[in-house]
């Protein structure tokens, strides 16, 4: 039999080892949700807010509308917009081809 020293230094061993698979591959995930947010809500500025000086991308978990990322039109005078909800994994613009009819 092993002993109880030996079985508690493997457990660690195996946990780390877990933790260390584990934890790169979430940090990857949210780098790449993160750069991509970040396009995608460049992306809705220029279409739908142009007269916006700046954007703000934040991940909410209980803010407007399901948990995600979203993006936010930044006015002159400091006000924030939301533009879009972008999801929990955030994709590329979807831009109309052709203008709303407003009339």
């Amino acid at each position: 039999m092993r002993s109880r020293t030996f079985i508690w230094v493997m457990r660690v061993v195996v946990v780390l080892g877990l933790i260390g698979l584990v934890v790169p591959g979430i940090v990857s995930a949210a780098g790449t949700a993160n750069n991509t947010a970040t396009r995608t809500c460049s992306t809705y500025i220029e279409y739908l807010a142009p007269q916006a000086v700046s954007f703000d991308i934040r991940f909410e978990l209980f803010g407007q509308g399901e948990p995600g990322w979203k993006c936010y039109a930044i006015a002159f005078n400091g006000t924030e917009t939301l533009l879009r909800s972008m999801g929990l994994i955030p994709g590329p613009a979807v831009i109309p081809r052709s203008p709303a009819d407003n009339t």
